[in-house]
């Protein structure tokens, strides 16, 4: 079905909906050709690092890419997200190695309006990456956060 979508498909939401590693890669062979996705919500699933990587292998091949999990170095080498304007991964398990990731992504997108990046597992030193690349972007106007280390560094 998202196949058969992929030149109008603008928004897709599977939050809650227990993807893990293998319905990540089902996710990322159904998307690898859509370029017109501008919202992914995949938040409160079980992607992990594993899922993470089918979905970079998948949408490093358009214009999306999305980094989602912690400890995959090259993550980030796969472009940037060009054409998304919300991302959502809350309750991703995202560790202070994913949001170095992520920050590298964010650090001059110039489409990326929304980020939520609620209830995962990011500490002193991934905050202090988001933190710097937050200074260097001028687009984000929404930060959704339940991580109590950004408030103290002045993130938020």
């Amino acid at each position: 079905m998202i196949c058969s979508m992929k030149d109008t498909l603008t928004t897709l939401n599977l939050d809650f909906n227990e993807i893990d590693a293998v319905g990540a890669q089902d996710l990322a062979d159904g998307l690898r050709h859509n370029t017109k996705l501008t919202t992914l919500n995949l938040g409160c699933n079980f992607i992990g690092d594993v899922g993470a990587q089918h979905l970079a292998d998948g949408l490093r091949q358009n214009r999306v890419t999305l980094i989602i999990s912690s400890t995959i170095p090259y993550l980030h080498v796969y472009g940037s997200i060009e054409t998304l304007t919300t991302l959502a991964l809350e309750s991703n398990r995202i560790g202070d190695v994913g949001a170095e990731h992520l920050a590298v992504a964010i650090r001059h997108n110039t489409t990326l309006i929304t980020l939520n990046l609620g209830s995962n597992d990011i500490g002193d030193v991934g905050a202090q990456h988001l933190a710097d690349a937050l200074q260097h972007n001028t687009v984000i106007l929404i930060i959704s956060s339940t991580i109590s280390c950004l408030r103290v560094h002045g993130f938020i």
